[in-house]
């Protein structure tokens, strides 16, 4: 290894801990296999990764480490007077500093020492090109994704999920993709150059979380205190049992929150999440294919659960909803804050958050003569962004030209639809009961339990009001 080369793996490997550093050096024998020579071999990179990483990855990685060129300062940058860098590698192999150089820029580096690595694995073959498509681009996201959904469910890091038991995984892929790829801002509309990629690696922070994924579980570098983000949240309480639901995995990678400490991410609009709050575990708390098609339930479930994401499918295959960041309360007025948003999954994986235009968040009425009884988000009356009728079956979507509220299109196929299927899922901590809660319980029990009680107040004149309502809460639950 020549005096430059040091230099540069010396300053990579500067970003690890010492104890760190070992795990970073050991990589290099354990893709071997046992094979002495100086170089990685592709064989002995797919045999390593074995089923984990589909082929198509493993050949991307490795192109990816061959365009690394050993001893200049900065990644996929030619300095003048070099060889293309990648041919040497291309035909012998990487090295171990060629390794040890993409590691480091996956695990610790910039958007800038990234992007050369998205660039050539996007280009998937020898040399370095000075641009790429966005086609090309979005074909390297959908086998990265791919890729990562195969790790998840290989190492054990679905958090309760079941693929098997939600929606197409493959479609998902691609909708994740092509959503990441819309954020790509190309000079030429049809091709990418090397400060297009270096702007989306540092705005899009999925395109870093699933590298480090890749990276971190794929290859097996395990640094102390993990170095892979969370990218599901946990489910619990949730029986699987005869249980299809809408959401699939990647759409799930997209909206729920991203843990990774030590980095500041973009805002909602360039990287859609809920609150960090919502990390919390999930838990299916409605669905028409368990508890039927009652929007009484339904709205039981939106007020007692927090924050809760709403998923809507209608007769034509559109599959949308809404979060709400508080828990819902029936009432004529509206509610929720600037956090709740409106999103749509299929055709697009779209989220569209508050404009600041009205504060027309959240809206849940019921048995009301004057005021429009359903459930509403954005927009006004019967004009909605998203819209059910608390009759059930029927809802409306109507932005034209967009929901002054959230800012969004028609979700729905048409702009009166027919509900298929709908879910709430509870996306949060639970709300703190009030303090004096035990208290107003304790006075409920007596008046509900002591009859000497009931029967001194009934003599005194007091009606007990609460009677009828309790037997009907009772009969609810």
């Amino acid at each position: 290894m020549g005096n430059s080369d040091s230099v540069m793996v010396e300053k990579r490997m500067a970003r690890f801990r010492p104890e760190e550093r070992s795990v970073i050096h050991g990589v290099f024998e354990r893709l071997q296999a046992g094979d002495p020579g100086k170089t990685l071999r592709l064989e002995a990179l797919q045999a390593f990764l074995g089923t984990l990483v589909p082929v198509a990855m493993v050949t991307r990685i490795f192109w990816g480490l061959c365009s690394i060129e050993a001893g200049r300062a900065e990644p996929g940058r030619a300095e003048p007077g070099r060889a293309e860098p990648g041919r040497a590698g291309a035909s012998q192999g990487p090295s171990r500093e060629q390794l040890t150089v993409f590691l480091a820029d996956i695990l610790r580096g910039t958007a800038e020492e990234r992007a050369p690595l998205v660039m050539a694995m996007s280009h998937n073959a020898a040399g370095r090109p000075r641009a790429v498509s966005c086609q090309q681009v979005a074909a390297f996201l959908e086998d990265l994704i791919t890729a990562v959904v195969h790790i998840l469910t290989s190492r054990g890091r679905l958090q309760g999920w079941r693929p098997q038991q939600m929606g197409d995984t493959a479609l998902g892929v691609k909708l994740l993709a092509e959503q990441m790829t819309s954020d790509l801002r190309p000079s030429d509309p049809a091709t990418c150059d090397l400060s297009c990629l270096e702007d989306w690696v540092f705005r899009v922070a999925q395109v870093s979380q699933y590298l480090e994924v890749l990276v971190a579980d794929g290859l097996d570098v395990s640094l102390g205190g993990g170095t892979a983000p969370a990218l599901l949240p946990p489910c619990r309480d949730t029986d699987w049992t005869h249980l299809t639901v809408l959401l699939d995995v990647p759409t799930l990678m997209f909206l729920a929150p991203q843990s990774e400490p030590g980095r500041a991410f973009p805002s909602v609009s360039v990287s859609p999440q809920l609150p960090d709050g919502c990390s919390a575990p999930w838990r299916l708390v409605f669905s028409t294919q368990l508890h039927g098609e009652s929007f009484t339930k339904m709205a039981a479930a939106l007020q007692h659960h927090g924050p809760t994401l709403l998923l809507l499918r209608d007769d034509r295959g559109h599959v949308f909803g809404g979060y709400a960041s508080t828990a819902w309360e029936i009432k004529p007025q509206f509610q929720g804050d600037s956090r709740c948003f409106l999103f749509s999954v299929f055709p697009t994986l779209r989220v569209y958050t508050a404009t600041g235009y009205n504060q027309h968040f959240m809206y849940l009425n019921q048995h009301q003569q004057t005021m429009p009884n359903g459930l509403g988000m954005g927009g006004q009356h019967n004009y909605f962004g998203l819209w059910l009728d608390s009759e059930f079956g029927r809802g409306h979507s109507r932005a034209r030209p967009k929901c002054t509220t959230y800012g969004n299109p028609q979700l729905s196929a048409d702009e009166d639809f027919v509900l298929d299927a709908v879910e709430v899922w509870a996306a949060g901590k639970l709300p703190e009961p009030p303090e004096d809660e035990e208290e107003e319980e304790g006075k409920k029990r007596i008046l509900n339990v002591d009859p000497e009680v009931q029967a001194m107040m009934e003599l005194t004149g007091k009606t007990l009001h609460s009677k009828g309502f309790n037997e009907l809460q009772e009969d609810f639950d």
